[in-house]
């Protein structure tokens, strides 16, 4: 018995996570494509201007004002009365004192100043209109006839 050795069987404790870190890299890689895509955020028709376009960054905080005249912070749909109240206990209004309006170009300009006055008096200090660039093939569009009284 001693020239011979005796091999005793163990279970294997160990996992082979080989697969899962391989899934989970495919996995990374199809987030990491397919991220940049996916734009939420409220369908408005924005002005067009020859101002230079913005750096995309998605963390800005938006306003949206959309042609039904409803308005959004972020992907939240807030009632008129109550845009106010919301702005001042938005915890990251109040830290940045930024906010970036998104207004359809069809809505009346009394209702777009009613919205920024409310944004400055709920304490927002910077508040940047986004607008559409103007292509440099495409003319810009006329501008409305002035109403006289």
């Amino acid at each position: 018995m001693s020239s011979r050795q005796r091999y005793s069987r163990t279970t294997l404790s160990e996992i082979n996570v080989t697969p899962l870190v391989d899934v989970m890299l495919v996995l990374l890689i199809i987030f990491m494509v397919t991220a940049p895509l996916i734009q939420p955020g409220v369908k408005v028709d924005l002005p067009q201007t020859r101002a230079l376009p913005m750096e995309a960054d998605e963390s800005k905080l938006i306003l949206s004002i959309n042609k039904e005249e409803h308005i959004f912070l972020g992907e939240t749909q807030v009632a008129y009365e109550e845009l106010e109240t919301k702005l001042r206990t938005n915890s990251r209004v109040q830290e940045e004192k930024e906010l970036f309006l998104h207004a359809d170009r069809t809505l009346p300009y009394a209702v777009v100043l009613d919205v920024m006055a409310i944004a400055q008096r709920a304490g927002v200090d910077k508040l940047g209109m986004v607008t559409d660039p103007v292509s440099s093939l495409q003319k810009p569009t006329q501008r409305p006839a002035q109403r006289r009284p």
